[in-house]
């Protein structure tokens, strides 16, 4: 078994997943199975789900059918599937989709390589280097698994269950092997960043960590996503500010503005609490762009309570933004609460700030024309690349188009000649 397999592996939802589907490839590296980009060439495919979202469950729902087709019209023999929304809904899956063979949940690497190779691992074998769906000159880093914090709206606790951290040194001994294989930035990332460590027998917090990974010789760029606002101490402020490889940015979910909103979303802090963090973290890191997500038509948000949040994102003017509206998840907090705000007045007030916040990206953006910027190139063009400056994380954030001959995963100086919304445009300086 698995002499012969050829492998397609379809990986849904976010970076944290992406990280699972390499550990997944890493392992059968090492095996006979060989990998196909093309689902009709596969005679097995695993696809790794989703379950954040109902339009994310939505799309591996979709996806899991779409490759069940293939057992009829291509050469699909073995469909497997991992991630998120198995682990949520595993006896549903067997139902619905009974052409499913084998489900697996986010964590069971050693068991799905098993499986799809016919090769008992022991518990202890060092999983095999991952092999990086990123470009090799980023990379992200997975801190901690699992999450404490019970947020209302979020079945991520239910999925992945409590905070598990890792180790300093099981965390570095990665990094290392990452910057060795070229990683120029790593994208440090848990479903909480701020409180990493206080779960580990001797506790340790993420400034510990940060200033470990600043002493790496060839890292440029360490990113830090998914800080919470209520665990944002000034220990990891002074940490973001003193460490010179960290960049000046911070993703930090507010996910709301309104104090009563902010209750009965369990998020720990009010308004004055989120505005004191950003205040404090502007004053330590005076040039930070500040990343934040927003849910809009949660249970209860009343005129008032948006009007609250739409103040709130034209005073505080964040430098990115993402926004969703209100879905309920089943088994969370916020499940027993009546979803009574219309699919229309959740659009619509989606849409308001998403123009409000068009406004304050084009005066941020334009505010750095005539300026050289560093810029990591992601993709090179005969004439055209696509870069990013320190300020964006990689396919969420703005981006620059630069002018020019350059090279994948090289550091360039770019003029930047003007700029919309979403980009800065600009020539090798």
């Amino acid at each position: 078994m698995g002499e012969n397999k050829t492998l397609n592996l379809i990986s849904l939802g976010c970076a944290k997943n992406l990280v699972d589907s390499e550990i997944l490839l890493g392992g059968l590296k090492m095996t006979h199975v060989s990998l196909t980009n093309n689902p009709e060439e596969a005679d097995t495919i695993v696809v790794n789900t989703c379950g954040f979202l109902d339009i994310a469950r939505e799309e591996s729902v979709d996806t899991i059918l779409q490759a069940a087709e293939l057992k009829k019209t291509g050469n699909l023999k073995e469909l497997v599937v991992m991630g998120c929304l198995s682990e949520r809904y595993p006896e549903e899956l067997k139902t619905e989709i009974p052409e499913v063979d084998r489900i697996f949940g986010s964590n069971d690497h050693r068991q799905i390589v098993s499986f799809l190779t016919g090769k008992e691992y022991a518990k202890d074998d060092p999983l095999f280097f991952r092999s990086l769906m990123t470009p090799n000159h980023y990379a992200y880093l997975k801190i901690a698994e699992g999450c404490d914090n019970g947020c209302s709206f979020c079945s991520i606790p239910l999925m992945r269950g409590l905070q598990k951290s890792r180790t300093i040194p099981s965390i570095m001994h990665e990094a290392e092997r990452l910057v060795k294989n070229g990683t120029k930035e790593l994208l440090v990332i848990a479903q909480d960043s701020t409180s990493y460590g206080w779960d580990l027998e001797t506790k340790v917090y993420l400034s510990d960590l940060l200033r470990e990974l600043n002493t790496l010789n060839d890292l440029e760029w360490i990113r830090v996503h998914y800080a919470h606002p209520a665990h944002l101490s000034q220990r990891i402020i002074d940490a973001l500010a003193d460490c010179e490889k960290v960049c000046n940015y911070l993703d930090m979910p507010i996910q709301h503005a309104a104090d009563a909103i902010l209750k009965s979303m369990r998020r720990g802090l009010g308004q004055d609490g989120i505005r004191d963090r950003i205040h404090r973290l502007r004053d330590a890191i005076p040039e930070i762009a500040l990343r934040t997500t927003l849910i809009v038509g949660y249970p209860g948000e009343t005129e008032d309570d948006f009007n609250s949040l739409r103040d709130f994102v034209e005073e505080i003017k964040f430098d990115r933004l993402g926004i969703f509206t209100y879905s309920e998840e089943e088994g969370t907090g916020a499940a027993v609460l009546d979803d009574n705000i219309p699919r229309q007045v959740k659009d619509d007030r989606k849409n308001l700030i998403q123009e409000i916040q068009h406004e304050i990206s084009l005066e941020h953006n334009e505010s750095f024309v005539g300026e050289t910027m560093k810029v990591l190139v992601d993709q090179c063009g005969e004439d055209v690349s696509v870069g990013r400056t320190e300020f964006d994380s990689p396919e969420i954030d703005n981006i620059v188009h630069i002018k020019g001959n350059t090279d994948k995963g090289t550091f360039v100086n770019v003029k930047i000649e003007s700029a919309n919304e979403y980009e800065l445009i600009g020539a090798i300086a």
